[in-house]
C-alpha cells in the first residue's frame, strides 16, 4: 500500500480531521437523495407527465445502480486510489445532478439517475476506505467512523425539511442542485485535506468478475424490489435465481483468482463475518419498520410529509447522539456488550410499536418506540461498521466498506420486500371483512389493496361512508405495523445473543487490540 500524504504517526491530527468534515457531505448528501426524490415526485409527474412505468424506474434505477457497481466501485479504488475514485465520483456525480434538474423529458430523468446511481456507488466506499487509513490509532477510528455513520441521520433529518422548503419555492428540479455546490467543495479541498492511499499488489482488476458481480446483484436487488410491490410473482422469483446463480459462479471465480476482485478471505475473520450479518438483519428489520412508520405518520395520524419529517427529528437526534457516543463507550466495554445494549434498546422499540393503534394516542407510540429504535440502531450501524473495516487489512479497506455498503443496502431491501408484503398481506386480511356491504365494488376493491389506494378511493364518497371505509382500513393498517414490529423485535432480540456470543473476544478499543480470530473459510462461507 502506498500513500501521498502520510498520516503522521499513528494518531491523526488536524488535517485528517478536517479531511473527516469533507468525506461526511457525501454521505449526508446520499441519504438527503431519497428522500428529496420522494417528495418531489408529484412535481416531477406534473412537469414530465411519465408513464407509471417510466416513474417506478425513476425512483428505483438509482438503487439498482448503487448495489450494482459498489463491489466492483469499491475493488476498483484499492487497484487506481481512494481519493482519485472518491474525486472523479464527485466529479461525475455533480454532473449527473445538474443533467437530472435540467431534464426535459422522463427518459432523460431516468438516464440522469442512472448515472448518479453509478457515480454514488464510488462515493460510499472510498469515503469509508479513506477513514480507517486516516484513522490507525482504533479509538480515533472508532469516533470517525461514528461521526460518518451520524452524518446519515443528519441528512435523514435535514431530507423532509430542506425539501419541502425548496419544492415550495422553487421548481422540482431544484432539489438535484443540492449536490452540485457539495460536490465542488469536495474536488476543491480533497487534494488538500484527503490522502491518496491504493494497493500497489493488487493487479488489475478482473473484467469477468466485474461482470459476475452486476448480473448477480443487478437481478436479485430487481427481484426483491419487484416483489416489495406486486408480490410473489414469477419475473421477480426468475431473477433472484438468476442473480443467485451468477452469485455462486462469482464466488467460485473468486476462490480460484491470484489476485480476486473480491477476496474472500476477509470471511475468515469472526468479527468481519458476524458485524456483517448484524447489520444485514438489523438493516432487514429497519427497512420493514421505517416503512409502515413514515405511512403511518400521513396516512394514519394524517401528517403532512413536512410534519411528519418534524415528528421524526427526536428519533434523529438520538441517532446522531448515540452514533457519537457509541465508539466512545467501546473504548471501555467491549463492543459485543455495546452493539448488544444497542440492539436491546431497538427492540424495546419495536415492542412498544406492537401496542400502537389507530386512535388519538397511536401517535405517541409510533414516536416514542420509533425513537428507541433510532437510538439503538446508532450503536449497532456505527460499532459494526468499525469491526468490518478494522477487521480488513488496510489495502483491503475499499472491498470491505463496499460489502459493508452492500449488506446494508439488500438488508433495507429485503426489509421493504419481505416485511412490507407481510404486513401489506396482514392489511389486506383485516380490511376484507369490514367494509359496509353497501359501498360500490369498485371502491371495495381498492380500498382492499392498500391503506393509500383506499384514502384515494374514498375523495368523492359522502362523508358517512368515508368513516365506513377509512376506518377499518386504518385500523387494519396499523394491525400490518404491529405485526412488522413483532417480527422486528424478535430479530433483533436473536442479534442480541449472537452479538454477545460471538463478539465476545473483542476487546474494547482502549485495550491492546486482539488478533481476530481466524475460522476456516470454506466454514465462514456457509
Amino acid at each position: 500500500m502506498t500513500s501521498s500524504s502520510a498520516v503522521s504517526g499513528t494518531r491523526a491530527g488536524r488535517r485528517e480531521w478536517a479531511g473527516l468534515a469533507m468525506l461526511a457531505l457525501p454521505s449526508i448528501l446520499l441519504s438527503l437523495d431519497v428522500t428529496l426524490l420522494h417528495l418531489a415526485v408529484p412535481h416531477l409527474g406534473a412537469a414530465l407527465a411519465p408513464s407509471s412505468t417510466q416513474m417506478l424506474w425513476i425512483i428505483d434505477i438509482y438503487a439498482f445502480m448503487i448495489a450494482g457497481f459498489l463491489v466492483t466501485a469499491g475493488t476498483l479504488g484499492d487497484r487506481i486510489g481512494r481519493r482519485k475514485l472518491l474525486l472523479g465520483g464527485g466529479l461525475a456525480f455533480g454532473a449527473a445532478s445538474l443533467l437530472a434538474a435540467y431534464a426535459g423529458s422522463a427518459e432523460m430523468l431516468i438516464v440522469a439517475r442512472a448515472l448518479l446511481g453509478i457515480a454514488g456507488a464510488t462515493l460510499m466506499p472510498s469515503t469509508l476506505a479513506l477513514i480507517s487509513n486516516m484513522f490507525q490509532d482504533p479509538k480515533q477510528r472508532g469516533t470517525a467512523i461514528g461521526i460518518w455513520a451520524a452524518s446519515f441521520s443528519v441528512g435523514i433529518a435535514l431530507g423532509p425539511v430542506v425539501g419541502g422548503a425548496m419544492l415550495e419555492a422553487f421548481w422540482w428540479g431544484s432539489v438535484f442542485l443540492l449536490a452540485v455546490p457539495v460536490m465542488a467543495l469536495l474536488l476543491i479541498t480533497g487534494p488538500l485535506l484527503l490522502p491518496e492511499y491504493k494497493d500497489e499488489n493488487a493487479g488489475r482488476i478482473d473484467l469477468p468478475s466485474v461482470a459476475l458481480s452486476l448480473a448477480a446483484i443487478l437481478p436479485a436487488v430487481y427481484g426483491v424490489k419487484e416483489i416489495a410491490k406486486h408480490g410473489m410473482q414469477s419475473a421477480p422469483l426468475i431473477a433472484l435465481v438468476v442473480g443467485l446463480v451468477f452469485g455462486i459462479v462469482f464466488t467460485r471465480r473468486q476462490l480460484r483468482l491470484e489476485n480476486p476482485m473480491l477476496d474472500l478471505s476477509l470471511f475468515r475473520s469472526r468479527a468481519f463475518s458476524v458485524a456483517l450479518g448484524v447489520m444485514l438483519f438489523a438493516a432487514v428489520a429497519m427497512g420493514g419498520i421505517y416503512l409502515f412508520v413514515t405511512q403511518y405518520l400521513q396516512m394514519v395520524a394524517g401528517l403532512s410529509p413536512l410534519r411528519a419529517g418534524l415528528w421524526l427529528l427526536p428519533a434523529a437526534g438520538l441517532l446522531i447522539a448515540s452514533s457519537m457516543l457509541a465508539p466512545i463507550a467501546a473504548r471501555r466495554i467491549r463492543p459485543g456488550i455495546v452493539t448488544a445494549v444497542g440492539l436491546i434498546l431497538s427492540a424495546i422499540g419495536y415492542f412498544i410499536l406492537t401496542q400502537a393503534d389507530a386512535g388519538d394516542n397511536g401517535l405517541a407510540y409510533v414516536v416514542i418506540g420509533f425513537s428507541f429504535i433510532y437510538t439503538g440502531i446508532g450503536p449497532v450501524m456505527g460499532l459494526s461498521v468499525s469491526l468490518i473495516v478494522g477487521s480488513a487489512p488496510p489495502e483491503k479497506a475499499g472491498a470491505a466498506s463496499a460489502l459493508q455498503q452492500t449488506s446494508s443496502d439488500l438488508g433495507l431491501a429485503v426489509g421493504i420486500a419481505a416485511l412490507g408484503s407481510l404486513g401489506t398481506a396482514v392489511y389486506r386480511n383485516g380490511v376484507a371483512g369490514e367494509l359496509p356491504a353497501d359501498i360500490p365494488a369498485e371502491v371495495a376493491d381498492t380500498s382492499r389493496d392498500t391503506l393509500a389506494r383506499a384514502l384515494d378511493a374514498t375523495r368523492d364518497l359522502p362523508g358517512s361512508m368515508v368513516d365506513q371505509i377509512v376506518t377499518p382500513a386504518r385500523d387494519a393498517f396499523t394491525s400490518g405495523l404491529n405485526v412488522v414490529a413483532l417480527i422486528g423485535a424478535i430479530l433483533v432480540t436473536a442479534l442480541t445473543i449472537l452479538a454477545l456470543t460471538m463478539l465476545r473476544h473483542v476487546a474494547p478499543t482502549n485495550a491492546a487490540a486482539a488478533q481476530p480470530e481466524e475460522i476456516p473459510l470454506k466454514k465462514a462461507l456457509r
